[in-house]
């Protein structure tokens, strides 16, 4: 009950409701409890993921976790179509909404039977590859064969993924039959690119680290050779092209940032107005926000670009003088040094002494003996 007294109000404590201080790594105190709460707990929507590769350097796969934590770079056995395969986490499991309730299931880690019988599968994935190449130059294909994928045992009907880059459309039906017979299994083909084959060769770029493609990147973006030219790079194809022999995907990382940082920039070959008249850009540091301006043979300055402004603005471009118009301008309002149609005479003060009689004016001979005015003359 409140009291109607003038005495000083009674102290109000609060209960604390904040949450557990969050453990040293885990600086967020309100999702640390998510960790150790059961997915059932958190409703259906919510799972622990984990981003496995199957290859080096193939594409990412989301899988439910469970309960178990994996940390990168760990192996792992995965329930796929084609039954248990081997794989590496690439992204370490964590709590997440999915939508895709259909998502494969991390099995469990590896263990030392099922590495070792990874290391005999690669002493028949080499012998497969070798006999692909072998058969491709026997009958003169001109394919590529860079990667092979075998299901089960050679020579007891396993079955043979073979990736092969080529140029042009090709007749295998030879090549199955001879590749087939000669592993006595079945063989499946698979067509790539040349941008799929480096990311699953791998290398090292011109950058001197390993391939974007190999390591993180997740999908091929369009390049165009805009993009280069917008950055400022030497057109030439030992700077702008991969290891693919295609445009560098980097080339998209900065695009963006070029195309802001352009807004507002005078383009290339525009006529200005600088700090010494005219002039026209020669030059654009879009990094530095500068321009090189020329306002001559050999008359060139750098400048920032908030220095100059642009002769005509956009929408407010010259157009050309209305012939009917200028016979009927007088010279002494046509302003000095204007584009007037080419050998007018409107503007130019002559010399006293030099004015024509109005005699001369009036007679047509005359008239056609007067000399015109020079193609090179200011006005």
């Amino acid at each position: 009950m409140g009291k109607d007294d003038d005495g000083p109000p009674a102290e109000v404590a609060l209960a604390r409701d904040f949450p557990d201080d969050a453990p040293a790594d885990d600086p967020d105190p309100v999702s640390f409890p998510l960790l150790d709460a059961a997915s059932t707990a958190l409703g259906d929507d919510v799972a622990s993921v984990a981003g496995v590769r199957f290859v080096p350097g193939g594409r990412v796969q989301w899988c439910d976790a469970g309960e178990t934590d994996y940390t990168t770079g760990e192996r792992v056995l995965v329930d796929t179509d084609r039954g248990s395969r081997l794989a590496w986490i690439a992204v370490a499991a964590s709590r997440k909404a999915v939508r895709d309730r259909g998502l494969r299931r991390v099995i469990r880690r590896a263990n030392d039977s099922d590495l070792r019988g990874e290391r005999a599968g690669d002493a028949d994935r080499a012998h497969a590859l070798r006999l692909a190449k072998d058969k491709a130059a026997a009958l003169r294909l001109p394919l590529k064969v860079f990667r092979v994928e075998v299901l089960g045992q050679l020579g007891r009907g396993a079955r043979l993924n073979v990736y092969y880059t080529s140029d042009e459309r090709l007749d295998l039906r030879d090549f199955i039959r001879d590749l087939s017979s000669a592993i006595s299994g079945r063989i499946e083909l698979r067509q790539l690119g040349v941008r799929d084959e480096a990311k699953a060769v791998g290398g090292i770029g011109s950058c001197g680290l390993t391939l974007c493609c190999t390591t993180w990147l997740p999908d091929f973006v369009p390049v165009s050779i805009k993009m280069a030219k917008d950055q400022g790079l030497v057109l030439s194809p030992t700077k702008v092209s991969g290891q693919c022999g295609r445009l560098k995907c980097c080339l998209v990382y900065e695009q963006a940032g070029y195309a802001e940082l352009r807004k507002g920039l005078p383009k290339l070959g525009k006529r200005v107005i600088g700090a010494r008249g005219e002039a026209r850009v020669v030059e654009v540091d879009v990094l530095r926000q500068r321009v090189r301006v020329s306002y001559g043979p050999g008359d060139t300055e750098v400048v920032p670009a908030s220095e100059v402004k642009p002769m005509f603005p956009s929408g407010n471009q010259p157009r050309a003088l209305d012939p009917a118009t200028a016979e009927h301008d007088d010279g002494d309002d046509a302003p000095e040094g204007g584009d007037g149609a080419e050998g007018s005479d409107v503007g130019i003060d002559l010399p006293s002494g030099l004015d024509d009689p109005p005699e001369a004016a009036a007679d047509p001979a005359l008239a056609d003996d007067d000399p015109a005015l020079p193609d090179d003359d200011p006005s």
